[in-house]
């Protein structure tokens, strides 16, 4: 018997809003299309769908998101980074309690060794012609960040080889949803010949038409819903099974975009504005901010991670507060002036680490780069600025007060992301790094501006 399926598959839209109508509209149309003719139809979102820059996601802590996969009737889901790691332990327990759709995560676990209720190693769904279609799927393996929020992972890797042994008893065709980046992607399809399709996210790259990998073809649709995947798949149910894939992408500007798009999109902002209206504190006097050169907010922020980490000095990028300060500042000003699912970091250099770790600081290349990712949703790296780092007439540089000593071991507070990222080499390397999670950087900020302007 003769079959045809219809895959659409998104991933890393990071709460891009901007072109959520676009897609919204084009997925149902077309599911209603296929469905109309006696087709199948499959949605998947490969994690990532959930970015706390976002005002609507972080006044909902994603149910917000959550609601929005519902309205187009999305399949199943995994989790991405994003959802793992910068939602606090309770909130992503509570994030898919209303999902009219399936989680899938195998390689998350609690710390007792069971799966969280929400999260399923696999599912198994059959077409109307009597096809069974087992899909997987695996987050990045963050363990150390992981366990530190009270979870525990597998490695992803090894998990799949188990969950994939599974459906290839039970299943006609294999998917998986790999929110591991394309490395990872390939090297699934070379150990597991069986699997059909790999649908990927994590690494933002993108498949036009697919990637062959032996017996595997590999979708992926890059970054902030810029494009949609597609999969077509063809059947022959017997006396032979037969069944070919073909990938390809929907441009998402050129989708047509339906005529309340504009007013959908302010809803989205507006309604996580107004949930974020709760106040923090009210300033004396308004505080200011500059990418390049001293200013107060910077300063005031470096300062406060500073005293959070308990280290014997800190620095910061500038280039993370994006607005001023003044009067009653709300939740809401803090989230428009920090967006960054940034948190504190504390690293263990010696003294000619953080020597080189101030030079590359000071390097006006830097500073004047403009970037995003890893977390940062700013626009460029702007001005380092420091706490307990003094440069000197005579160039010497004091730390808490003494001489930079080159054999010393210091502890230095600064941003995970320095942890990730390839602009401070020696703190990316560093032999010992403390994270201290579920806070943001902003969440810092409002400490300490509750610190320094409490009523009295």
């Amino acid at each position: 018997m003769r079959e045809k399926i219809h895959i659409y598959h998104t991933n890393d839209i990071h709460s891009h809003f901007d072109k959520w109508p676009r897609i919204r509209k084009f997925l149902k149309e077309r599911r209603a299309i296929h469905e109309a003719a006696g087709e199948d139809v499959f949605i998947f979102d490969i994690g990532d769908f959930v970015d706390r820059w976002h005002p609507f996601t972080e006044g909902t802590l994603g149910k917000g998101n959550v609601e929005l996969l519902n309205e187009v009737a999305y399949t199943a889901a995994t989790i991405g980074n994003n959802e793992g790691l910068t939602l606090p332990k309770e909130a992503l327990e509570q994030l898919y309690d209303r999902a009219q759709f399936d989680v899938l995560a195998a390689n998350l676990y609690l710390p007792d060794g069971s799966r969280p209720s929400w999260a399923m190693p696999y599912r198994i769904y059959t077409t109307s012609k009597g096809t069974t279609i087992g899909v997987t799927a695996a987050t990045a393996f963050y363990r150390p960040l992981y366990k530190l929020l009270g979870w525990e992972m597998t490695e992803p890797l090894a998990e799949l080889r188990r969950q994939i042994t599974e459906l290839q008893k039970k299943a006609d065709i294999i998917i998986v949803l790999s929110h591991l980046g394309m490395n990872d992607d390939e090297a699934i399809a070379k150990s597991n010949p069986r699997v059909d399709l790999i649908l990927g996210g994590h690494t933002h790259h993108v498949f036009m038409n697919g990637k062959k990998a032996g017996h595997t073809l590999l979708g992926a649709a890059g970054r902030h819903g810029d494009y949609v995947g597609y999969i077509e798949g063809e059947l022959n149910t017997g006396p032979f099974f037969y069944k070919k894939f073909t990938a390809s992408l929907f441009e998402t500007s050129m989708l047509e975009s339906p005529p309340n798009a504009a007013g959908y999109i302010k809803e989205l902002e507006q309604t996580g504005k107004v949930l974020l209206q709760t106040e923090v504190v009210r300033l004396p006097e308004p505080l200011s901010y500059s990418w390049l050169e001293t200013s107060e907010l910077p300063s005031i922020l470096c300062e406060a991670i500073y005293k959070w980490c308990e280290a014997d000095c800190a620095l910061i990028n500038s280039g993370l507060i994006l607005s001023s300060l003044e009067g009653s500042v709300t939740k809401y000003d803090l989230h428009r002036m920090l967006p960054h699912p940034i948190n504190p970091c504390k690293v263990e250099l010696t003294g000619a680490e953080l020597a080189e770790v101030i030079e590359r600081a000071e390097d006006s290349d830097l500073s004047e780069l403009e970037f995003q990712g890893l977390g940062f949703r700013g626009v460029m790296m702007g001005k380092f600025v420091y706490h307990e780092i003094v440069f000197c007439d005579d160039d010497t540089i004091l730390i808490a007060g003494e001489p930079l000593n080159p054999e010393k071991m210091y502890h230095v507070a600064t941003l995970d992301m320095f942890t990730f990222g390839i602009f401070l080499p020696p703190i990316k390397n560093a032999r010992k790094k403390i994270y201290y999670l579920p806070e943001f950087v902003r969440d810092v900020m409002e400490w300490e501006l509750k610190s320094r302007y409490a009523s009295p």
